[in-house]
């Protein structure tokens, strides 16, 4: 009896680096860690909520109907122009899936956020900063790791050549709620645009994966369709219905970000480094020596950072803006490693 053939094995990338591996390394070291490396809001308001358990012995409502209109009152869209998902990363995912085919090409401009190549790979697309032909160019605004915030003015400008090219502009916004949300394009519906966001970064609750994006409602049927069933579970759902009650207090944390982000970008650049301008809760710091060796060193200083060399960054390191206690505790571990 003959063997059946095994059929040829599809080659997938290896997975994209992140930060945010405070439990691990303190699992790892037996040490007590401050978390740089993750950029989460310092100053994330503070919900009355008490999450009933006793909702998890029921499926979620696939079709998030309540949480979409709430979301959508805020913004401005209908429910059908917006999808759900675990974390924005399964938005990006998912809008991948239901859009790219294994011909296609999509504009990454590097540096940037290492799930979009990622994900375009995963359907077999692939990646150019060469915009001439490509189906899809992502953008992430404000830019991850630089910091950088595009124009709103900007933005409309390529989406509408984007339509008129027959090709889409994917616009990651997650952490433009800690920036300047007038900058956003989620309150604006255009054919050509997709617009992820996250509560994550915001409220800082990396742990319960809520995400969340706008589109035309074709788009939107498509990247829903494609969407794992019941991914927002009953918890994260709750605590996202009351996140978008309590919307408007981000006020308050964009302008203490401000006020700290400042502080800390001049105290950096007195250790005679040079750091680039950031509009979010992050900096980016090139440094005289490998950024891989100077994150082991500040791990040994109870800190830990971002190391850049995945973004193809190998001198470089990103850092979460902070409360000022912290802050001061990144510079004097800084000030130590640097030679």
């Amino acid at each position: 009896m003959k063997k059946m053939r095994r059929s040829a094995q599809k080659k997938i990338p290896d997975k994209v680096i992140h930060g945010g591996k405070k439990r691990f390394f303190e699992e790892t070291t037996g040490s007590s860690l401050i978390d740089f490396s993750a950029s989460l809001n310092p100053f994330p308001p503070s919900l009355p909520i008490q999450i009933d358990v006793t909702r998890s012995r029921s499926y979620p409502d696939d079709t998030y109907s309540s949480l979409k209109q709430v979301i959508g009152r805020i913004f401005h869209r209908n429910p059908d122009e917006i999808c759900v998902g675990n974390g924005s990363i399964e938005v990006i995912r998912a809008f991948c899936a239901a859009v790219l085919r294994s011909t296609d090409r999509v504009v990454i401009h590097q540096p940037t956020f290492g799930e979009y190549a990622y994900s375009a790979r995963l359907m077999g697309a692939k990646c150019t900063e060469n915009p001439e032909g490509a189906a899809v160019q992502f953008i992430c605004n404000p830019n991850n790791p630089t910091g950088e915030l595009t124009s709103k003015k900007h933005l409309l400008e390529l989406a509408d050549q984007a339509e008129k090219d027959g090709t889409l502009l994917f616009v990651d916004e997650a952490f433009i709620e800690l920036s300047d949300r007038t900058q956003s394009l989620a309150g604006d519906p255009h054919p050509a645009v997709v617009v992820a966001r996250s509560l994550t970064k915001s409220f800082a609750i990396p742990g319960l994966r809520f995400g969340y994006g706008f589109g035309n409602p074709e788009l939107i049927a498509r990247i829903e369709a494609v969407r794992l069933p019941w991914t927002v579970n009953t918890v994260a759902e709750a605590y996202a219905l009351e996140a978008f009650r309590q919307y408007d207090r981000l006020e308050e944390s964009r302008q203490r970000i401000a006020q700290e982000r400042a502080w800390l970008f001049q105290e950096i650049r007195n250790l005679g480094v040079q750091v680039e301008r950031s509009e979010t809760n992050f900096l980016l710091i090139h440094l005289p020596v490998d950024a891989h060796q100077f994150a082991d060193q500040m791990v040994r200083h109870g800190i830990l950072i971002r190391d850049c060399t995945s973004f193809g960054l190998p001198r470089s390191i990103r850092v979460a803006v902070m409360r000022r206690e912290e802050n001061h505790q990144l510079i004097e571990a800084m000030r130590a490693c640097l030679p």
